[in-house]
């Protein structure tokens, strides 16, 4: 097969349909954008994932004098030293414990006024209101569960709660967010796949008279679709291409500089550059590849040879 031939008839192709294959190209780069953003996402709440879990904390709070009136779980009174003695006995014995820290009354009341002092309620509490707790860092923050069902409901325990239910939703909304693009990615897609067969059905039909007098002479099938073939893949490399730059340009901005995420929010690991690079290839194959079968599959249909 002569490649300056395969070569003309690819720009030709190119030329005739320009409207179309602009199209093609259009909606090509926009779904694989989409994908690429949504692989990031994927990666970015991962790396959230790992970052803040490793730092979330069990908290076991335990019955204080105000809450023995108060609170129908402390109805036996406050805690006791035995009692605390056990709780951190029995943490130190679990496998999926990690670390114990234990926190007093008088701790309690102090972080609390580093951190709501200008709240109007810090004014009327006193130490003795706080509650003492034992902050449990597990090994595996998913085993959450192993923890609750040993210590709720125990004498001298008030409370446990376990913080990575507050990040829960943030990563549910994130993973909804993500699922998001790729429902619209899916959709651009279909358009472009829907775009490449009709550029390649006009662009068989307006060349059926060279088509024809290659089949008198016997050109094999796969020398008459191979320009065809190629007009998609060079549309979807460009469209690849494009997404790739709409990737790099948008980590760019987004993060490093524009909006400059990562100086404005320093409480979130934000993915790498190495994590952008490594999507681009995938980026280009299916660029690549995606178009090319599709018009092969396309001239099976509306190309007789």
């Amino acid at each position: 097969m002569r490649a300056q031939f395969v070569l003309s008839e690819i720009g030709v192709g190119l030329r005739r349909n320009l409207t179309m294959t602009f199209a093609v190209v259009v909606s090509v780069a926009l779904s694989l954008a989409l994908f690429g953003g949504s692989l990031l996402m994927r990666d970015q709440v991962s790396t959230m994932k790992g970052y803040w879990y490793d730092k979330v904390n069990v908290s076991i709070f335990l019955c204080n004098k105000a809450d023995a009136e108060q609170d129908p779980k402390c109805a036996k009174g406050a805690v006791t030293n035995e009692q605390k003695d056990q709780i951190l006995g029995d943490l130190k014995k679990m496998p999926v414990v990690d670390k114990v820290t234990h926190e007093s009354a008088d701790e309690a009341y102090k972080h609390y006024k580093e951190q709501f002092g200008d709240s109007p309620l810090s004014s009327s509490l006193t130490p003795d209101q706080m509650q003492e707790s034992y902050r449990i860092k597990l090994k595996d923050p998913e085993k959450y569960q192993v923890v609750a069902t040993a210590f709720s409901g125990r004498d001298g325990v008030q409370a446990v709660q376990d913080q990575k239910g507050y990040l829960d939703n943030l990563f549910g909304l994130l993973n909804g967010m993500n699922w998001a693009a790729l429902a619209v990615m899916a959709l651009m897609l279909v358009v472009a796949l829907m775009l490449i067969v009709n550029t390649v059905r006009v662009s068989a039909f307006s060349r059926r008279r060279e088509t024809g007098i290659m089949r008198l002479v016997g050109a094999s099938s796969f020398y008459i679709q191979m320009p065809f073939i190629m007009e998609a893949a060079v549309a979807g490399l460009i469209g690849g291409a494009l997404a790739c730059g709409m990737l790099v340009v948008g980590r760019y901005f987004m993060i490093d500089h524009g909006l400059a995420l990562a100086e404005k929010i320093n409480l979130i690991n934000f993915i790498g550059w190495d994590a952008v690079l490594a999507k681009l290839p995938l980026v280009l194959a299916i660029g690549l590849l995606m178009p090319a079968l599709a018009a092969f599959f396309a001239l099976r249909k509306y190309l007789k040879v």
